[in-house]
């Protein structure tokens, strides 16, 4: 994985990354995750949030290309009645961001060790105890794997990562404001849902 400047990000060439943007309605996770399961492609990480528009969740999904071509996955996700918008941000120049929390082993001898390790990557020091501490460190695969090989020889007590976000740089933009391409406008109309000059959200059933 390379970087471009501060904030651009280009993925492994074998990853795709693409955003969904689906109803938000109980079962939808599933129902993606489980599409994914049978045709056997396989998620590196799911995120899943509320997106800028009520009625309206973004879920981004990194895939490994290997087990997907991306055609494929773009494809079976629109099968999803859920689905409203699925866009494959791989090629394009993006911002992807990626939380973590690491609770690392310490004591009073090498504490001050591991506040310079912080420093370095960046890390917010979120608690300390008297033989751990808890670093929140913010940023792309590549910062948040140097900062757990970093930790690892104090010996790592616990690892939580919330999986990548992402956006596309400058206008473009991955929201239903965009109009669709007629291609998938059609396969909407024609499955029954999000009709032309009906307010968001849309319900599909």
């Amino acid at each position: 994985m390379s970087t471009n400047g501060a904030n651009g990000h280009r993925p492994r060439a074998s990853h795709h990354t693409v955003v969904a943007i689906v109803e938000d309605k109980p079962g939808v996770l599933m129902r993606v995750s489980s599409l994914f399961r049978r045709r056997g492609f396989n998620i590196e990480s799911l995120t899943v949030g509320h997106s800028e528009e009520q009625g309206l969740s973004r879920i981004t999904i990194v895939v490994d290309g290997e087990s997907a071509p991306i055609e494929q996955v773009e494809k079976q996700l629109y099968k999803l009645i859920d689905v409203v918008k699925v866009s494959d941000l791989s090629g394009e120049e993006m911002v992807a961001r990626e939380l973590a929390l690491l609770k690392v082993r310490c004591n009073n001898v090498n504490r001050h060790e591991l506040l310079d390790i912080a420093q370095v990557f960046r890390a917010d020091v979120v608690d300390i105890a008297t033989n751990s501490i808890i670093l929140q460190v913010v940023g792309d695969e590549d910062k948040i794997d140097g900062l757990v090989r970093m930790c690892e020889p104090y010996g790592i007590r616990e690892l939580s990562r919330t999986g990548r976000i992402a956006m596309v740089r400058g206008a473009k933009t991955t929201t239903v404001h965009e109009r669709e391409p007629e291609k998938i406008a059609q396969i909407h109309e024609r499955a029954g849902r999000r009709v032309e000059g009906v307010d968001l959200p849309f319900s599909s059933d």
